[in-house]
Parts: structure tokens; C-alpha cells; sequence
């Protein structure tokens, strides 16, 4: 096998094993509240948005330090990896809700060691032509972050422990398939580093901005959706069907959030070379915008339907992920590019915490027939900056 395309198997093994770790501790949320004792409805939501605190937090540190420019990238992947699992074990001893939120926001940071390392390791080895590359790791990244869900299908009769267990040995495995096997790039990439002071450069960037109010409105969508989804759809197949099983929910969240969005990503990475970035990002916000709205219309009935409109949305809900860095790393200026992607992903993970702890308030309210409706109000802002954009791409 060629030797990039043997790194691309790799790379994109390690993120899928690792990116494990994400929603671990969201898919045993009742489990852990019930060992927490506690009746805070809010630590459900808190849980799955630790970890986007944590991100954010390490990617900052890491970004303004330059650890994957300092260091070898592949030894800062596998380091975090390896301490992630650990961190993520420790939810297995741990007894108060304040403790295991830490937790989370550690292993958040963590993640921010693989993700964004795993993007460099890839632009070393792939320095051009590397849409469907990208679009490769943004599916394993995809499938992993759901993997959890396919471990509920397997062990929710067992125990909730088989779970974290299983995502800190995949970040393991990991940290292993990273430091043993994958070999360094032959051409290292050249730095890009992060500058505080460079923040107002990337602002008065009129394509930068509008490709990051692009990713913006993607991100307000993208992880609420995969946090709450698994429990619409419980809600939802249940009303339609009182027998319906907690396997075959997780089952039908897993093949909708991970293998979905796993093909979405690899289709919208070969889609988006051909008809221009912009275009793939306004026609993927467009389906994801509208499964936001229909969705709620099947609430209660047929199983079968709610299950295909949820595919689309896992499908189109990530196909224009990664278009939005590359559109940012093509049109920033080589001196604050690194500054520029950083800012790009730090603040969008940093929305996703609002959009992941309004949905279940807003739920109280509006019910799950309607509630959807608030996350179509990203991708549909998305569309219109990228409609501007696309003026700078043609």
C-alpha cells in the first residue's frame, strides 16, 4: 500500500478509536446520575458539554504554546490519547456529579491533543488534493464519536461499566496504532502558529469570517444534534411502539449519528472538489436545515420514517464539516492562518455548549415535536454567509 494512503488508514483508525472517549460519559448519563444521586436534570446536558469546554480550553493551550509544532505530532497524539483513556477510566470510580463533570472537562482537553493533531498528521502527508482525505478523517471522527452508542446495543443488559471500559481501551488502542505503526510524514508541514494579537487580522478578513459564521451556524446544529437525537428518537420509537427496546435505540442512533454521517462525510468530501466548497457547504445546511424541521413532524409515528429522516440529518449534518477549515486555510494569510483556524474552532465548539444545554429546557417547552426547529437557525444563517462567500470562491 502506498505510504500515505497507509497513514490515511491509520490516522483515521486512531481518531475513530479515539474520538471513543467524546460521548462515553453522555450515553451512561442515567446510569451515572443514578450513582451520583443526584436530580438535577441539567447534569445530563453538562456532561455532554464538558467535553467542548475541555476541547476549547486545550486547544487554546495547545495552539498558543505550539505543542504539535514543537513536539513530533504523532507523539502529542499519542500521549493525549493515552491520558484521555485514563481520565475517562476514572468516571468508573468516581461518586459526585461535581468530580465526574471535571472529569469530562479533562478528557476534553485531552481530545484536543487528537483531533486537531490528527488534522496535521494528515496535511503532512497529504500537502495537496486532500478533500477526500479530510473527508476520511471526519468520517472516522464521526463514527467514533457515535461509537459509544453502538456499545449501548452490545452491553445494555450487561452493565454501564463495558461502556467506559471500552472507549478508554479504544483510546489505548489508539495511542498505540499512532506511536507503533504510523511512521512520520516525509515532509514535515510548515508551522502555524497561534497569536492572540492576530485575532483582529483574522476579523477584518471579510472571506475568513464569513466562512467562520458558515461553521458557526454548522456548529450551533451539529453536536446538540448528536447529543439529543439518541433521546428524541427513544422518545419518539416508543410512543409509536412501547416494546421498542434501549438496544435497538441505540442501535438506530448509532447507524444515523456514526455510519450516516461516516458516508455523508466521505460523499461530501468528493462532492465539495467538484462543485466548489461553498456550494457542497450551502447544499448540506440546506437538508440538515430541513430534517430540523420535519423531524419533529414524525414524532410518535412510524418508526420506519422518523429512523430515514434521521439518516438524512446524520448524513447531511456533517458532509460540509471540514470545508469550512479549508476554506479558512485558503483564503487567511500565511501569517495568521494557524491563528485563524484556531479561532475558527474555538469558538465554534464553544456555541455548541449553548445549543447542547438549550435543547433539553427548550424540550419542557415545546416538546420534542417542535424543539428541533431552534437548531435550523444555524445552518440556516450558515447558508447565507456562505451564499456570500461563495462570490470570493468563484
Amino acid at each position: 500500500m502506498n505510504g500515505k494512503w497507509k497513514a490515511l488508514v491509520l490516522i483515521a483508525i486512531a481518531e475513530l478509536c479515539a474520538l471513543s472517549l467524546w460521548f462515553s460519559g453522555s450515553v451512561v448519563a442515567p446510569e451515572l446520575i443514578n450513582v451520583w444521586s443526584v436530580r438535577d436534570s441539567s447534569v445530563s446536558a453538562w456532561l455532554s458539554a464538558a467535553v467542548p469546554v475541555g476541547f476549547v480550553i486545550g486547544a487554546l493551550i495547545s495552539a498558543y504554546y505550539g505543542l504539535a509544532d514543537r513536539f513530533n505530532a504523532r507523539k502529542v497524539f499519542a500521549l493525549s490519547a493515552l491520558i484521555g483513556a485514563g481520565l475517562n477510566g476514572l468516571l468508573l470510580w468516581t461518586d459526585h456529579a461535581a468530580i465526574g463533570i471535571i472529569v469530562r472537562v479533562l478528557t476534553g482537553m485531552t481530545l484536543a491533543g487528537v483531533y486537531p493533531t490528527a488534522v496535521k498528521l494528515l496535511s503532512q502527508w497529504f500537502p495537496t488534493k486532500r478533500g477526500l482525505a479530510i473527508g476520511v478523517l471526519i468520517a472516522a471522527l464521526t463514527i467514533g464519536s457515535a461509537l459509544p452508542q453502538f456499545f449501548v446495543t452490545i452491553f445494555s443488559a450487561v452493565n454501564w461499566k463495558l461502556v467506559i471500559m471500552t472507549s478508554s481501551f479504544l483510546a489505548l488502542a489508539a495511542a498505540g496504532i499512532v506511536y507503533w505503526l504510523l511512521e512520520d510524514a516525509p515532509v514535515a508541514q510548515k508551522k502555524a502558529s497561534f497569536s492572540f494579537h492576530l485575532i483582529k487580522e483574522v476579523i477584518k478578513n471579510r472571506p475568513v469570517m464569513l466562512a467562520n459564521y458558515g461553521y458557526f451556524g454548522h456548529m450551533w446544529e451539529l453536536y446538540a444534534m448528536w447529543t439529543w437525537l439518541p433521546l428524541f428518537l427513544a422518545a419518539s420509537f416508543l410512543t409509536d411502539s412501547p416494546t421498542t427496546s434501549i438496544a435497538f435505540v441505540s442501535f438506530a442512533s448509532f447507524l444515523a449519528i456514526g455510519i450516516a454521517g461516516g458516508l455523508g462525510s466521505v460523499i461530501g468530501g468528493l462532492v465539495a472538489d467538484k462543485v466548489g466548497r461553498a456550494r457542497l457547504t450551502i447544499y448540506s445546511m440546506a437538508i440538515s436545515a430541513a430534517c430540523c424541521v420535519a423531524i419533529g413532524f414524525t414524532f410518535g409515528q412510524s418508526i420506519w420514517l422518523t429512523w430515514i429522516i434521521a439518516l438524512i440529518w446524520g448524513a447531511s449534518v456533517i458532509a460540509d464539516s471540514a470545508q469550512f477549515s479549508a476554506a479558512v486555510s485558503e483564503f487567511a494569510d500565511v501569517e495568521y492562518i494557524g491563528t485563524a483556524l484556531t479561532f475558527q474552532m474555538c469558538v465554534g465548539f464553544l456555541i455548541t455548549i449553548f445549543s447542547i444545554n438549550l435543547i433539553p429546557y427548550a424540550q419542557l417547552f415545546l416538546g420534542w415535536e417542535w424543539v428541533f426547529i431552534l437548531l435550523a437557525i444555524g445552518p440556516i444563517l450558515g447558508i447565507i454567509s456562505m451564499i456570500r462567500f461563495n462570490q470570493y470562491e468563484t
